[in-house]
Formats: structure tokens, sequence, C-alpha cells
């Protein structure tokens, strides 16, 4: 059975950055606290966690006055760094600059549907750490939608402006684009933005065209990541003999039952030594 491991998927440059940000102050300094995981894939924290990485939560700032904090790549809203900076934490800021550029598009945004009594329609994952940033530029005066259903929450008689979290998708963005402009009282007062980023975009089509070519596809994911269950769903959607999986001993024998190829990928989350491990699981024949 080959197995063949997908060039285009892991990490993506902003993961690649805040990681390598946390490496470089673990190394100067023994112990730095993430502001939630660095990155959704438990395995990759547990290795960083092992350096001395420490996971806190917003309630914890209130206690970690002359400590370090990370801000991940999801990037944060003001009143995190206002907290941070009025307990004497110093931040090292590793919003990913695709993500640091939305939080503009979005403020910029605020202001033009202000000036014309309109509102911030943003297509994301509510909770999501990226969409919590976003929203808390302007005061989460934004309505987060998910789903096509979701859009009986906008008021059409009103200007729209429509964004994107970054990692969403393209189809899903132009499909509820086209909604909002036949549902609008005006198309013209509607502007459709598409922010998603490219370097994650352009993996869908890479990832159909991979699924497509080998007999089964194992997706290594965290569980926890938004943009995991996006591109897994499109490898699916290309290949039904689809499965994801955390790390190499989730595998089950029987999904590779008569398949004389196998294909590994991943989410921008997934880091390729784990992808190599579960690689390296299945050839040398150690799936349960």
């Amino acid at each position: 059975m080959r197995v063949i491991i997908d060039d285009n998927s892991g990490f993506c440059f902003g993961v690649v950055r805040a990681i390598g940000e946390a490496e470089s102050a673990l190394s100067r300094l023994g112990e730095v606290c993430s502001l939630g995981d660095i990155v959704h894939n438990r395995v990759e924290v547990q290795r960083l966690e092992a350096l001395g990485l420490r996971t806190v939560t917003h309630s914890d700032i209130a206690n970690l006055g002359g400590a370090t904090l990370l801000i991940r790549a999801h990037g944060e809203p003001p009143r995190t760094y206002e907290m941070a900076k009025s307990m004497g934490i110093e931040l090292i800021d590793a919003t990913c600059p695709v993500v640091a550029r939305l939080q503009r598009r979005v403020r910029e945004a605020y202001d033009k549907m202000q000036s014309v009594g309109g509102q911030v329609v943003l297509l994301g994952k509510r909770g999501h750490a990226e969409v919590v940033g976003l929203t808390g530029q302007v005061g989460d005066d934004v309505t987060v939608v998910e789903s096509e259903a979701d859009l009986d929450a906008v008021d059409f008689s009103r200007p729209i402006y429509f964004l994107s979290q970054t990692t969403q998708s393209i189809d899903l963005f132009n499909h509820l684009g086209q909604v909002i402009m036949r549902r609008a009282k005006s198309a013209d007062a509607v502007t459709l933005d598409d922010t998603i980023c490219r370097r994650v975009a352009g993996r869908e089509q890479l990832l159909t065209d991979f699924s497509k070519s080998v007999d089964v596809v194992i997706f290594v994911s965290g569980r926890k990541s938004s943009n995991g269950r996006v591109l897994c769903d499109v490898c699916r959607r290309a290949n039904e003999r689809c499965y994801m999986v955390e790390e190499a001993s989730e595998l089950e024998a029987e999904w590779f039952e008569g398949a004389e190829s196998v294909g590994i990928c991943g989410a921008t989350s997934t880091p390729r030594w784990l992808m190599e491990q579960v690689a390296a699981a299945l050839r040398g024949g150690d799936e349960k």
C-alpha cells in the first residue's frame, strides 16, 4: 500500500510565525503563557507545553502580573491589550498579519456603515477566537452568520457590509453573498468584501485533487480546528473514504481494506511532523 503525504498541507504562515515566536521566547525565558491554545492541535500544544508553554484563559489574566503573555495568530480584541497593559503583563503579539489586516477592515467597514445607517455582517464560527477578536474591534456590533439560515437576523432594509473570517469556505461566502444581494432592498447598498486568506482557501482545490488521486484519505487535524473541519469536509466530498484523526493511535485497520494507496493530509494547524508520524505508522503496519 502506497502512503503519500500531501506537500500542500500543514501549518499556514500565521501559525508558523506564532510557534516560532513562542519557541524563541521560551528559549530566552523558560516559561511563556499562551492566551488559549496556540494552535488547534492537541499534540502540537503538548509538545510546546513540554518546552515551558503554559496555556491560560482570559479569566487568568488578572493573576498574571509580571508574566509574558503570547497573543496567538487568531488575534484578540482591543480590550485584551488594555487589560494586559493595566496588569503590567508583557505581550508578545503573534497575530497573523492577514488577521490583523482583517481587523482593520472590520473597523473601516463599521465606520462606513455607521455613516449610512448600515450594518456589518461576518461569515464566521461564533465563539471562534478569530471571530471574537474581529467583532471585538467594534464593540461586538457585528452580525455573525454561519449558514444561510442565519441571514434571517440581518436587516435587509439597511446597507450591508459583508466580510468573512479568514479560514471560511470561498464557495460558502460567494453563495451567501448572492443570497444577500437578492434579499437586500437595494443591491447597490451591499458591499461584498472577500477577506478569506488565499493561502488557506487555495488548499480546497489542491485537497480535492489530492483526495481523488488516492483510495483512502487520512486527514490529520485537531478536533478543535474550525479550518480542519472545513478542509476535511472538502476531502470527504472528493473521496468518501476519508477519515479524520488527531494522531496515529486512532487509525483503524478496516479503513484500508482493499486500498492500494493512502493519502495523508491536514489542516493549517497540523504540523508536518505529525503527518509524518501517521504515515510511518501506516508504512510500518501499526494501525489498530
